[in-house]
């Protein structure tokens, strides 16, 4: 039976772009070919229509997305879960029916979101099938609490049921993006995005992939890909940002994926996370004919010792020549860096530094502290070395500092390095950063910024680049 079900994005993030809300669309397409009927309510467009739209849709079942729990920075800290409860209640009050919680935030705090909120229902890692049996199960009247994923009450406590990793088997066809969203974010954003797999199979210490897709590579088909990609492009994109938690996870995924670009004749540029890591010359080539515009490393240091700790598996050699592949094939590239975990020191610190003078054209941003997250290794350091607790509740941010170094130390010593070299941006964005954000997206500039802050910073105002920290 047909069931009318209303997605809720509650994501108002803009920092450093607004997003499109992909994981919706994954849904929409699931439920879809159950034969539901879906509608968006999206809180960076039209949220303040969700009383009308609850009153007209008559939905069903509301689904309400949580896609950030946090800034993950370490000076601010702002949160983004406070007003789910009046969202939940507010529904409840216009018109009742069960409300489930999902997205990537949700499943990092499960139990601990839906008590706080009051959900009736959550679904941890994937929702395309679970959501599917919830709601055949509330239709037949049968117990959903077999459901993978599931997040519910038996006898007044919160239980989560394992999530399941999937085959991604579902294909996006043009309406399952809204068309007044899509120009919404291309207004805003400047681009669209898609994901050709899940999962990953690396150990970085403080890394939420795995806990949310799983650690094992899961890719879709690449003519699904490519043909999402035509699907954009139809609908006025010019830019796709691919969101894999890294796109080179094999050298012949990249291979099979821009290999179906080619054929499909996709025009629109694009951007991705790379590892800094066994990418060649041939592979970078192969990229670039399929539209590789910019590339984001995640590198988080430059000191080998560092990489060690963080556990990256890879050294500042590895990282030198991914960057070097990049500037030789003319690709902007920018490398995030996590400054201040375990392992880090002054000294540490000051290799990074140093190191970073020999990555030719590369944008570096630089970031303090290491947010803990439940389910990653650096919650199990932090739980041996006695800076959290069992109890310690993580939805309120804490921070992984190594011992010997403050907060301000930290930010000192960067600010004074990227005095000197305006291709560090240090810490979260600065007024100068938005209103430059905002001029841009008005003279139709899409793609990542962060190329333009960096020009600006060495051209314009040295100003500019002390006002970014």
């Amino acid at each position: 039976m047909a069931s009318r079900v209303l997605l809720i994005n509650t994501n108002r993030c803009a920092t450093p772009d607004l997003v499109f809300p992909l994981g919706l669309s994954h849904l929409t397409a699931s439920l879809r070919r159950a034969g539901h009927t879906t509608r968006w309510v999206d809180f960076s467009a039209d949220g303040s229509s969700l009383p009308t739209i609850l009153a007209e849709f008559d939905p069903d079942l509301v689904g309400v997305s949580v896609r950030n729990i946090d800034d993950v920075l370490i000076r601010k800290r702002e949160t983004y879960y406070s007003q789910l409860a009046d969202l939940i209640a507010t529904v409840r009050q216009i018109h009742p029916c069960p409300v489930v919680l999902g997205g990537s935030g949700f499943s990092l705090f499960p139990e601990r979101l839906l008590e706080l909120t009051g959900a009736d229902y959550g679904i941890q890692g994937e929702g395309e099938f679970a959501l599917r049996e919830l709601i055949a199960a509330l239709q037949s009247g049968e117990s959903p609490e077999g459901i993978a994923g599931l997040v519910f009450r038996r006898a007044g406590r919160v239980t989560a049921n394992p999530p399941l990793a999937a085959a991604l088997d579902v294909a996006l066809e043009p309406a399952d993006r809204p068309a007044n969203l899509v120009q919404h974010y291309l207004a805003r954003a400047g681009m669209l995005n898609v994901q050709t797999q899940r999962g990953c199979a690396h150990r970085c210490c403080y890394c939420t992939y795995p806990v949310i897709e799983g650690r094992g590579h899961r890719p879709r088909p690449p003519e699904v890909v490519a043909e999402e990609m035509v699907q954009m492009e139809a609908q006025g994109a010019r830019y796709v940002f691919i969101v894999d938690s890294i796109f080179n996870s094999t050298p012949h995924h990249v291979t099979h994926v821009c290999d179906a670009l080619i054929r499909r004749e996709v025009k629109l540029h694009w951007g991705c996370f790379l590892r800094p890591q066994g990418l060649t010359s041939e592979l970078m080539r192969l990229m670039v004919r399929a539209g590789l515009a910019h590339i984001e490393f995640g590198s988080d240091s430059f000191c080998d010792p560092v990489l060690d700790a963080y556990d990256k598996r890879l050294s500042f050699s590895d990282i030198h020549q991914a960057n070097d592949l990049a500037h030789q094939h003319q690709i902007d590239s920018c490398h995030f860096l996590v400054c201040g975990g375990p392992g880090e020191t002054e000294e540490t610190l000051q290799t990074t530094f140093e190191h970073s003078r020999q990555l030719t054209g590369a944008v570096i941003m630089a970031m303090v502290g290491m947010r803990i997250y439940p389910g990653t290794t650096l919650h199990q350091r932090a739980l041996r070395e006695g800076r959290v607790t069992p109890d310690t509740d993580l939805l309120t941010p804490v921070y992984y500092l190594a011992d010997g170094l403050e907060e301000a130390r930290v930010f000192a010593l960067l600010q004074g390095f990227a005095r000197q070299s305006p291709n560090w941006v240090v810490g979260d964005a600065s007024p100068a950063y938005t209103r430059l954000v905002e001029r841009l997206r008005s003279r139709g500039v899409v793609g990542p910024l962060w190329s333009y802050f960096s020009m600006v910073q060495r051209l314009w105002s040295p100003q500019l680049a002390a006002s970014a920290s």
